[in-house]
C-alpha cells in the first residue's frame, strides 16, 4: 500500500494568513470558512495564528450534499439540480456560511481535489467570498490533475487571495 503525504504548507502561506489575519483582528471582523475538497485546512491555517483567533468566528466542512444542506442551508433542490462542484454551490456555501455565523465575510470551496467520477474535471474548483452588504464573489480553477496536496494547497493560495481582495473594495 502506498502513503501519499500531503506537501508541507508553503511558509508564504503562512505569511499570508498571519497579515490577513492580523488585518481582520485591527478592523474587528470575522471570518467563517465552509470548506469541501480542503476539509478544514484553511480553518487550520486560519486558526494556527498566534494572537488572532478573535478574527476567527467559525468553519465548516461540509463534505456531502447532506451536510451542505444540514449545516449550511443549501435547499436539496438546489444541490439536486446542480453539480456539488459548481459556481451557484460554492455562492450558496458562502451565503450560508454567513447567514449561520455571527462572521461578517465567509468564504467557501468545493472542487475535485483528485480524480472524481465519469466527466469530473480534476483541479476544477469554485470558491465564494459573502460580505455582508456586498455581492458575492466567485472565482473558479483549473488547476489540472497535478495531485490532491497540491490541489488543496494552491486553493488554500487562492482563498486567502480573494480574503485580502476584499478589503480592496473598502
Amino acid at each position: 500500500m502506498s502513503e501519499t503525504l500531503e506537501p508541507a504548507l508553503p511558509d508564504d502561506l503562512d505569511e499570508q494568513a498571519e497579515r490577513l489575519m492580523r488585518r481582520l483582528c485591527e478592523k474587528d471582523l470575522k471570518v467563517a470558512t465552509a470548506e469541501s475538497c480542503t476539509g478544514g485546512m484553511l480553518a487550520a491555517l486560519l486558526t494556527d495564528i498566534e494572537g488572532a483567533g478573535h478574527g476567527f468566528e467559525r468553519g465548516f466542512v461540509t463534505y456531502t450534499k447532506e451536510a451542505k444542506s444540514e449545516l449550511l442551508g443549501i435547499p436539496d433542490d438546489l444541490l439536486n439540480r446542480n453539480n456539488a462542484v459548481s459556481a451557484i454551490v460554492a455562492k450558496a456555501m458562502a451565503a450560508g456560511a454567513l447567514k449561520r455565523s455571527s462572521a461578517d465575510i465567509s468564504i467557501s470551496v468545493t472542487g475535485f481535489a483528485g480524480p472524481g467520477g465519469e466527466g469530473d474535471e480534476e483541479g476544477l474548483v469554485h470558491m465564494a467570498l459573502a460580505r455582508h452588504g456586498c455581492d458575492i464573489r466567485h472565482r473558479e480553477e483549473h488547476f489540472g490533475a497535478v495531485g490532491r496536496g497540491v490541489i488543496r494547497v494552491k486553493s488554500l493560495q487562492a482563498m486567502l487571495e480573494m480574503l485580502e481582495q476584499s478589503f480592496e473594495a473598502e
